[in-house]
């Protein structure tokens, strides 16, 4: 039976997400596809779910300073849906108690109102407490992305960015000017906010849902828009994005062709390549092919010629610790040793691609994370192991510093 409130659908969520075999932005997918709730109580269910993963660490020190002895796993989670109303929220205490008090069972009732009525006692020395802890337990991060992110960018910066990883990500979209034009999309959409950086991007207060269905606008940020910037596809070419899915900047490549010319858009996954496929013909780019190629396989598709593409782009997988804000769940799902791994398949993807490039093509090789192994290190193997590539270009997008997603770019030609 489905949840029948925000409260129990986001206790739902946390209990299938904490067996840790799902992402949890397809784990809330799944339990608001088959609610009923009202707009304003999906938005509540969003934001406990959420708010719980990007404090998890805080609430359970909460949770140690007013439970000395065990805590199950369901009654931990409610008792992290309490607090996080508490604590975060600023909930009512009577209704944050109440509520959560009703979700609990026969077997634990008793120890979650407990538990939550002493917080409310408790409130003042349970903040002050945490204000002493470490950035790791305030900020609810591991404590090796903290002592990365100090010595990579510095103690200051590492704390902006972990401010920045717990805020509501704002929401942004791409006005597609395959469908309408900037004037027109603004017009007709009095309620968003023109980027100054970027006339083609705007803020959304909401969901533009008409707009969406007409494929007037795509919902991306603005720093995805830098690799088909530096990608720089003119119409007449032949372009390959060889990580496609789920078509964002292939249907920004698509406009910048004037949807004349030809772009094979690729992804390995089935479900995937279906979800490119109904976004680009939502979005009006005729001029795309999908294929399913499997990068890490010897085999390619008969429609990837050797030297038969102008331009290349390759965003490639990686840890994407630049939208870690959106990705909520990114930073209790990564170790220190996927860095590295992520490095040996972005550098298999690169190695299939060059060869498809003609004498004197582009190459842009892009990635939404912000770490040394996956961007400046795959660059510099790239020019020792790839002599045909040569470097051009390298930018970089950092939320603290730039205040939007973080990402990277670099762009490399073809010896002719």
């Amino acid at each position: 039976m489905a949840p029948r409130s925000a409260r129990a659908l986001a206790l739902a969520a946390l209990s299938e997400w904490r067996r840790g075999r799902r992402f949890a932005d397809a784990i809330l997918h799944e339990v608001l596809s088959v609610s009923a709730l009202a707009p304003n109580d999906r938005g509540f269910a969003n934001e406990l779910f959420y708010g719980v993963l990007r404090n998890l660490t805080l609430l359970d020190f909460w949770i140690a300073q007013l439970r000395s002895g065990a805590v199950d796993n369901d009654s931990r989670d409610l008792l992290r849906l309490g607090l996080y109303q508490l604590f975060v929220l600023r909930t009512p205490g009577h209704a944050a108690v109440f509520e959560t008090v009703e979700l609990s069972g026969r077997r634990n009732r008793s120890l979650i109102n407990a538990v939550l009525r002493a917080a409310l006692r408790r409130a003042a020395a349970l903040e002050a407490a945490a204000r002493t802890q470490s950035l790791a337990t305030r900020f609810s991060h591991p404590t090796f992305w903290v002592q990365r992110w100090s010595d990579t960018f510095g103690s200051e910066a590492a704390t902006r960015l972990c401010e920045w990883n717990n805020e509501p990500a704002p929401l942004y979209a791409r006005i597609n000017q395959l469908r309408t034009t900037i004037d027109k999309f603004l017009t007709e959409s009095p309620s968003t906010r023109q980027l100054s950086e970027r006339p083609n991007f705007v803020r959304l207060n909401s969901i533009p849902a008409d707009a969406l269905a007409r494929g007037d606008c795509y919902i991306q940020d603005l720093s995805t828009g830098l690799a088909c910037e530096l990608l720089d596809p003119q119409p007449g070419e032949t372009v390959l994005d060889a990580c496609a899915a789920p078509g964002g900047k292939s249907g920004f490549i698509a406009e910048l062709m004037e949807n004349r010319g030809r772009l094979i858009a690729c992804d390995h996954d089935r479900s995937r390549l279906e979800t490119l496929q109904q976004n680009l013909a939502g979005l009006g780019a005729t001029s795309a092919q999908t294929i399913l190629q499997d990068w890490t396989a010897d085999e390619l598709s008969p429609q990837l010629q050797l030297g038969s593409f102008d331009r290349v782009l390759v965003d490639a997988p990686c840890t994407n610790t630049g939208v870690m804000r959106r990705r909520i769940d990114v930073r209790w799902r990564l170790s220190p040793t996927d860095f590295k791994r992520m490095q040996t398949e972005q550098l298999a993807i690169l190695r299939h691609v060059v060869p498809l490039l003609k004498p004197g093509g582009s190459l842009v090789y892009s990635t939404c994370s912000i770490e040394k192994e996956e961007n400046e290190d795959v660059v510099e193997r790239a020019k020792t192991e790839m002599p045909s590539l040569r470097f051009k270009e390298q930018k970089a997008v950092l939320p603290f510093r730039d205040q939007f997603d973080g990402a990277f770019v670099a762009k490399f030609t073809i010896a002719s």
